[in-house]
């Protein structure tokens, strides 16, 4: 009789420890690393809006925690995620010069005016044309997403035509505004962006290549003196937003397209639209500090143009030689972009 009862009471525990061990793996809180301020948009108006629909869409399953300081510099983000130091991260495509050939596609100039169309129409070409090549193997690629269209600021004149940038010391995030700043004739400084505040005020930077969000969030508006503000974009940045594999394989399959189904095109869209607004903020904020903001000529335009022809030619040759019709590409994506702004 004893025999039995202790029989039943083990299992009864043991049943009992299984359910409980099922329940509390369920719901499971995921480490975020940003390299960005809690305040600067993409952290306020993207990543934590992002968070709050992952948790509502796995039903309180998943929730992902913020940490409060970074877990290495911006450029080693993508590892951080990759290596398991922290299980999601964001960042910059090009502050891993040579790593990312086919995100430069969305950096070239001229691409439009609206972060939102750009970044969704940016998710629907990788998935036609990029994802095939992989180049973000070693992590679970949950959306990408730009910026607004750069623009030129600094704090020494006007730039009104491209031989007024000529021995101007301009600081770039990398990618393809690297080489669209030395083909328009500028000293291209590669720094990431937090380092703006530090390297113009101390005169190491005469300026910088950046959206109009960028000027308010990164405390510049003291510093810059003149805007010029390219219709189209001089350039835009590529970002991702990533997961460590063995993370995610950890999550349910119902937890897994949960999370795929706020992330993707959906992210891109949040993210686009929280640039967008804030680009707005931004400009607002420059004319009210006395920044003195022009918009490119015609005739700077075409300058520009001209100058960074090549810099898009020179990345369909790259493609080209992995088997991928660059020109067509480029076609699509601008295809893709009007139709995204048509459906904003």
């Amino acid at each position: 009789m004893i025999k039995k009862f202790m029989s039943a009471s083990l299992g009864a525990f043991v049943a009992a420890t299984t359910l409980w061990g099922g329940a509390a793996s369920a719901e499971t809180t995921l480490n975020l690393s940003s390299w960005l301020p809690p305040s600067h948009p993409i952290v306020a108006d993207m990543i934590v809006p992002w968070t709050q629909e992952v948790e509502k869409a796995t039903g309180g399953n998943v929730k992902i925690k913020i940490l409060p300081k970074p877990l290495g510099k911006p450029p080693a983000h993508f590892d951080i995620a990759k290596d398991g130091l922290a299980d999601v991260s964001y960042g910059v495509h090009g502050y891993q010069p040579g790593r990312f050939v086919m995100t430069k596609a969305v950096e070239m100039p001229f691409l439009g005016d609206s972060a939102t169309a750009t970044s969704v129409a940016y998710w629907r070409i990788h998935e036609k044309h990029f994802a095939q090549f992989n180049e973000h193997r070693g992590v679970k690629l949950l959306s990408l997403f730009t910026h607004g269209p750069g623009h030129i600021f600094n704090s020494s004149r006007p730039i009104e035509k491209l031989a007024d940038l000529e021995g101007l010391k301009i600081r770039v995030g990398g990618g393809v505004v690297n080489d669209v700043a030395k083909s328009i004739g500028a000293t291209a400084l590669l720094k990431p962006a937090p380092q703006s505040y530090e390297l113009m005020s101390a005169g190491v930077a005469d300026g910088v290549f950046f959206p109009q969000e960028s000027i308010k969030s990164f405390k510049l508006t003291g510093l810059v003196k003149h805007g010029t503000l390219i219709p189209g974009g001089l350039y835009n940045t590529s970002f991702f937003l990533v997961m460590n594999p063995r993370t995610f394989d950890k999550l349910s399959a119902e937890d897994q397209a949960a999370i795929m189904s706020v992330s993707g095109e959906n992210f891109s869209r949040i993210a686009g639209k929280g640039w967008d607004d804030a680009d707005g903020v931004g400009h607002t904020a420059m004319e009210e500090s006395g920044i003195a903001l022009i918009n490119a000529s015609d005739e700077l335009v075409a300058e520009i143009k001209e100058r960074t022809s090549a810099v898009e030619a020179a990345w369909v040759d790259a493609v080209k030689e992995k088997g991928l019709d660059g020109a067509a590409v480029m076609n699509d994506l601008r295809a893709e972009i009007a139709n995204a702004s048509g459906s904003n």
